[in-house]
């Protein structure tokens, strides 16, 4: 049986990663913070099935020994503040944790199991402002706040040590995952939840920026699927994992409202508030290497996506009552 660790089990992505694993037979161990709180919503319904482990991506201790305690066969370092938005208000926490925490991770693994085999967690935020569009593993990064610099330092730091060491070491360029584990201070989710608010009578109306802000959304247990299939190629190398299709936020809130029976001109509102500078690219997946050498197909529709969601909040706020 293989043991891989998940850091960051605990958020949409890790927990459907664990889903997939457990799926597989894989004994799996789940990094959780243990200088801050953290919600077990997402794995509450796997957490008799997984092993959770306390730690800091900034105490290299805590990862030295995790590593040795449980000699994992692959690594996810999904663990990093995921807001890009707000980094700007916690810039050092960003870069030590999403940067830094990286290094001290793959240090604990080169001193203690280099015969691991690792997945960063990478992001279009690095590309930030791109010069060509769609992005693909060669184009150059321009990352706009520090989320994406950080993630940047993580990324070249995975690519420079398996160049340089030899290990198995890969970076997954992963563009916006979505789903009902989504939290809900990202837009897609403030939009589902307000939808199903708005249509059970506990919410009037909803607040949003630019309707026109376009992103490549797909859904979180797809990409998990690409994450474990770039672990089990013979040579690592890293790929872009996205739909390669972008929807406004319009589209969105249009899906989400009519799946309701709802019209979202009836109660979206725009607010200067949540206006952000507008965008002079794109940031949308050029796939075609993960599809052409993974295999890897998303399955899951932005229309089924959406809905998906949209039901998940109904449920919920139904079962809150």
């Amino acid at each position: 049986m293989k043991t891989a660790l998940i850091t960051g089990i605990d958020g949409q992505v890790g927990s459907y990663l664990a889903d997939l694993l457990l799926d597989l037979e894989y004994r799996v161990v789940g990094w959780v913070p243990a200088t801050v709180p953290f919600s077990n919503a997402n794995i509450e319904h796997i957490q008799d099935r997984v092993t959770l482990v306390e730690g800091d991506l900034a105490d290299q201790a805590s990862l030295d020994d995790t590593i040795l305690t449980y000699r994992p066969d692959e690594v996810y370092n999904l663990a990093a503040p995921s807001f890009p938005a707000g980094s700007w208000n916690h810039a050092v926490l960003t870069g030590d944790i999403a940067g830094l925490g990286v290094a001290r991770l793959l240090d604990a693994l080169l001193r203690h199991h280099p015969a691991a085999h690792f997945y960063q967690a990478s992001t279009s935020e690095m590309f930030g402002d791109p010069i060509e569009v769609p992005q693909s593993e060669v184009t150059p990064f321009r990352p706009r706040n520090p989320y994406g610099i950080a993630k940047l330092y993580a990324h070249w730091i995975t690519v420079r040590s398996r160049a340089q060491h030899r290990i198995f070491a890969v970076s997954g360029i992963m563009f916006n995952t979505e789903s009902p584990r989504r939290h809900p201070r990202f837009v897609t989710r403030k939009i589902t939840r307000a939808a199903a608010s708005i249509k059970l009578g506990l919410q009037d109306s909803l607040s949003l920026g630019d309707l026109e802000a376009r992103r490549d959304w797909g859904y979180a247990g797809d990409y998990v699927m690409a994450m474990w299939k770039m672990l089990q190629e013979e040579q690592p190398e890293d790929f872009v994992i996205g739909s390669g299709v972008t929807h406004s936020v319009r589209d969105l809130c249009d899906l989400a409202f009519s799946t309701l029976e709802l019209d979202y001109r009836d109660y979206v509102l725009q607010d200067e508030r949540y206006m952000r500078p507008s965008e002079t690219a794109q940031l949308v997946a050029n796939p075609r290497k993960a599809h052409r050498q993974l295999g890897w197909q998303p399955e899951v529709p932005f229309d089924e996506l959406v809905r998906m969601m949209v039901e998940a909040d109904m449920d919920e706020l139904m079962e809150d009552g």
